[in-house]
């Protein structure tokens, strides 16, 4: 029986892959695929990038492949001009890594003879920063899943493991090995094993320690250089809960136009931010 195991949102975390991979090594796995978000927010993306590559495995782009590869060209959205952390992105890789990542597909159809066929995605197959929640709206996935072939589909993104039904669909969620959202420090995983007729699946989570990431942070200077921005992405390191969502969301809710310093996020420090987190990620609160 074929057994996968499928990896995503590792976002440059190079502790929580090797957690990931050491655990990965009591199993007999057939086949790794790996949906998206290999890179960028943790401050080892070339490391990691470099491991994933050096194992062979199946890999899609997500979101955050795409803010290395559309950076400062014709195709770049006019709202990424106030994304202040690409060119630190940007400067991480070389020219032989953009080759790498320009060759990876979008998405992957896997089609092996005793299970079902699975579409791949990082968001959804429309787009990849489209998240596909436990409580989504049965009306509203189907519609996003609409031409799907494959009716089993596994997508990121959101980094929250999933198994639920839309229509007739799965939908699936490994959840994320780099950035946990969900206030534990574990990274989440998802092996699936065919029985011949569909997949079992099972979810796993396994320890890491962030204080390498944090350390790396303070050695790259990252928050001096990037101010704001970068300090709410190390809070959520540091937390594993979102903290730049809420951040912006408060912002434009209680303080619309106030210029982003230190003052302000000394206040929303001070603030109760669940109303501002959404309420997929009101999880072991």
């Amino acid at each position: 029986m074929t057994t996968l195991a499928i990896l995503a949102d590792i976002h440059g975390n190079r502790p929580a892959l090797e957690a990931v991979l050491a655990d990965l090594a009591r199993w007999r796995v057939d086949h790794v695929v790996v949906a998206g978000d290999v890179i960028n927010w943790g401050p080892f993306s070339a490391q990691v990038l470099e491991r994933v590559a050096s194992e062979g495995w199946a890999v899609i782009r997500g979101n955050n492949e795409y803010y290395l590869l559309d950076y400062q060209t014709p195709r770049m959205p006019a709202a990424w001009r106030d994304y202040t952390l690409l060119p630190w992105l940007k400067r991480q890789f070389n020219a032989r890594w953009h080759a790498v990542i320009a060759a990876w597909p979008d998405t992957l159809s896997l089609r092996f003879p005793d299970g079902p066929p699975i579409r791949v995605v990082h968001g959804s197959p429309r787009d990849n920063t489209q998240s596909i929640y436990r409580d989504s709206p049965e009306a509203d996935v189907a519609a996003w899943l609409a031409g799907v072939e494959e009716t089993t589909v596994v997508a990121a993104h959101t980094h929250l493991p999933m198994d639920r039904r839309a229509g007739r669909w799965r939908v699936l969620n490994p959840g994320s090995v780099g950035v946990p959202l969900d206030g534990a420090h574990r990274a989440s995983y998802l092996l699936l094993e065919s029985d011949g007729r569909d997949w079992r699946a099972a979810f796993r989570s396994v320890p890491f320690d962030p204080a390498p990431v944090l350390d790396e942070f303070e050695r790259q200077g990252f928050v001096d250089e990037y101010g704001i921005t970068a300090q709410l992405v190390v809070e959520e390191f540091a937390q594993a809960r979102l903290r730049l969502h809420p951040f912006r969301r408060w912002r434009a809710d209680r303080r619309p136009g106030a210029p982003v310093t230190p003052e302000l996020l000394a206040e929303f420090a001070t603030i109760d931010p669940w109303p501002y987190i959404p309420a997929a990620y009101h999880v072991n609160r």
